[in-house]
């Protein structure tokens, strides 16, 4: 699938970024995919408290900037933390055709933690008069 700003610097150009629905867009997001797939990682409960902190960190340094396109992707890498975690701790190996009989321990707590953050940072309140101002702009 194609993204209106696939090569396109959304720091540069941020009137390019399109919100869309869920995660949609995340790995075309630049420079924002570069700053913040690094840090992304739910192997372990450890890993993923070390990985949603820091999202959620950046997430709060792009607040501080007045920066809504990269609050919002840091948004969707968290909540994508979510919805990678669950599906891992459902199914082997990632598999959705091969579901566990009982959900890995380790994975629904990885998966609660990525929650948090991201209902955090969803119902941030400068988040959301930011994606109200740039909703507006867009019209």
């Amino acid at each position: 699938m194609s993204y209106p700003y696939d090569g396109v610097d959304l720091r540069e150009h941020p009137e390019a970024y399109r919100i869309g629905r869920g995660e949609e867009g995340v790995f075309h997001a630049q420079p924002y995919k570069g700053e913040l797939l690094p840090l992304w990682s739910f192997k372990t409960v450890e890993a993923a408290r070390e990985s949603a902190d820091a999202i959620h960190e950046k997430f709060r340094g792009y607040a501080a900037e007045g920066d809504f396109v990269g609050m919002d992707v840091a948004r969707k890498y968290l909540q994508m933390g979510y919805t990678r975690s669950r599906r891992y701790a459902m199914h082997k190996g990632g598999n959705k055709s091969k579901p566990l009989d009982e959900p890995d321990p380790e994975k629904s707590r990885a998966a609660e933690i990525f929650y948090e953050k991201w209902r955090a940072a969803a119902e941030d309140d400068e988040y959301l008069r930011l994606k109200g101002e740039f909703q507006r702009r867009r019209r």
